[in-house]
């Protein structure tokens, strides 16, 4: 008997993420998530809440939760028959949704077996990138996180094995993409700066990856590491390679929503000579503070 409790108890792993909800392979466009350590539980949840949101706005589902109001769309609407055409519209909206096709997952969160990080891979037509930018945007306007332990979301494009051939691929696949939507494919000159980071993986080093993302970048493009318009996120964790293309990176805090939350709530700490540090050099540069008068 003790057994089907231990069961019951565990449902959710020790990493935070339930069973029943994840993907042994992590695979696909998707958003990587780093999280408040020994939160992963709790920043599942609230990513599936927001991520859904959103997409609902951007992406809405046609048909989904259409209503049958014109069923009762005549001239005349005797007093006497009101309430029949009332339950007759509910028991229409009721066998409608019973008929109405299930509506696949657009959100499925991947296992990684690591503290803080989170993978959520996304579904056609969720595009991640865009996902990421509208949120981060809406934070950097209104403060507002909508969520509790989340702190950086790294959208990838695309994902493949972490080897030489399959990053070429992936890496012109995502650089053709981005030319067509932002230029019309016209290959126009712009700077750049590729923004790796690694996790669990050594069988490549950081020079080769670089080397090889350098490479798919057309021609025009050149590398500045001081003022960059165009940012190449680089994800690599264990055997999986995940990239993509994106603007403003520096200017919406690396994605951070926690830090975006605190520039925009906190302005006095951003502003020039008005941190607690600057304060403080300040009171010494006027000789108050020191206790020497």
């Amino acid at each position: 008997m003790a057994e089907p409790q231990n069961i019951r108890k565990r449902k959710y792993r020790s990493d935070g993420v339930s069973p029943t909800w994840v993907k042994r392979t992590i695979e696909g466009p998707g958003i990587w998530a780093t999280c408040v350590k020994g939160k992963e539980k709790g920043t599942v949840g609230e990513l599936y809440d927001l991520f859904e949101s959103l997409a609902a706005e951007m992406w809405p589902v046609e048909g989904h939760g259409s209503s049958t109001r014109d069923r009762g769309g005549s001239d005349a609407d005797p007093d006497d028959e009101e309430e029949e055409i009332d339950l007759e519209t509910q028991i229409a909206k009721e066998v409608a949704a019973l008929k109405r096709p299930k509506v696949e997952k657009r959100f499925v969160n991947c296992l990684t077996n690591t503290q803080c990080v989170i993978f959520m891979s996304c579904k056609p037509p969720v595009d991640p990138v865009q996902l990421v930018l509208q949120h981060v945007e809406n934070v950097h306007k209104t403060g507002v996180t909508r969520t509790k332990y989340t702190h950086r979301l790294t959208p990838v494009s695309g994902t493949c094995v972490a080897n030489i051939p399959e990053i070429q691929s992936l890496c012109r696949r995502t650089v053709a993409a981005y030319c067509a939507r932002e230029n019309g494919g016209d290959g126009g000159g712009r700077k750049y700066k590729i923004e790796l980071r690694i996790r669990n993986h050594n069988t490549l080093t950081r020079m080769e990856i670089i080397q090889e993302v350098a490479r798919c970048m057309p021609e025009g493009y050149t590398v500045d590491l001081d003022d960059p318009e165009v940012f190449v996120l680089v994800e690599v964790f264990k055997s999986t390679f995940g990239m993509s293309i994106v603007e403003d990176y520096y200017r919406f805090q690396k994605f951070n929503v926690m830090e975006l939350a605190n520039a925009r709530n906190e302005p006095e700490r951003f502003e020039l000579g008005a941190g607690r540090v600057q304060d403080k050099d300040k009171k010494l540069e006027d000789g108050s503070g020191d206790g020497n008068v």
